[in-house]
């Protein structure tokens, strides 16, 4: 064997090994690489999952900002519709109350509903009943003609100037307040009835 075939043979085993190495670094940079690449895009999927999470909670938490704003407004034009409905409605009631009060038979109705009161709670004796301009005199002598059967003694009678409507009944410190500033003294009560009746009719 000649030096030169010597020679090309022990080249030719530096080259293979060569290649064989070379082959293996570029083997191993390019699974570095991959390796490198996926961690890489896994990193940029976890920050583009994060960045959308931390988007979708702070749409979330302006979209129930813009919820509780709206449900506020809303109990707040309820609560003006309520309001201005229930002043209508007390004005329309007071003004009810009167014309019933100046009607003598809604009158009529008003002082026997009154007095039926009175008789289950006043003592018997003299009455004192102060009422609204309006009551006839007819209608004072017929009632106390009534009150002497039911009560033992004629009543007391005094008009009370600026009282719009009613009549008020005591005797022995107990008082039956049949007024129309009597009848709606109780106006929260009295005005969610008449609110929910407003409705109804709305």
């Amino acid at each position: 064997m000649t030096l030169e075939t010597r020679t090309t043979g022990l080249l030719d085993v530096v080259e293979t090994d060569r290649q064989r190495r070379c082959d293996a670094i570029l083997g191993e940079a390019r699974a570095q690489a991959r390796e490198i690449v996926a961690a890489a895009h896994a990193e940029a999927r976890g920050r583009m999952r994060g960045t959308f999470d931390d988007e979708r909670r702070q749409l979330d938490t302006r979209i129930a900002a813009a919820r509780a704003r709206l449900a506020t407004h809303q109990r707040a034009g309820e609560q003006r519709r309520a309001a201005d409905l229930l002043s209508a409605g007390w004005q329309k009631l007071v003004s009810a109350l009167c014309e019933r009060w100046h009607d003598p038979r809604g009158r009529e109705a008003w002082v026997a509903s009154v007095m039926a009161e009175a008789r289950k709670a006043l003592p018997q004796g003299a009455w004192h009943i102060v009422h609204a301009p309006g009551l006839t005199d007819a209608e004072r002598e017929a009632l106390a003609a009534a009150l002497v059967t039911t009560a033992g003694a004629a009543p007391q009678f005094v008009v009370a100037e600026s009282a719009r409507a009613g009549l008020r009944v005591s005797a022995g410190g107990n008082v039956i307040d049949g007024t129309l500033d009597g009848l709606t003294a109780d106006r929260a009560d009295i005005g969610a009835r008449l609110l929910g009746a407003l409705e109804d009719e709305a």
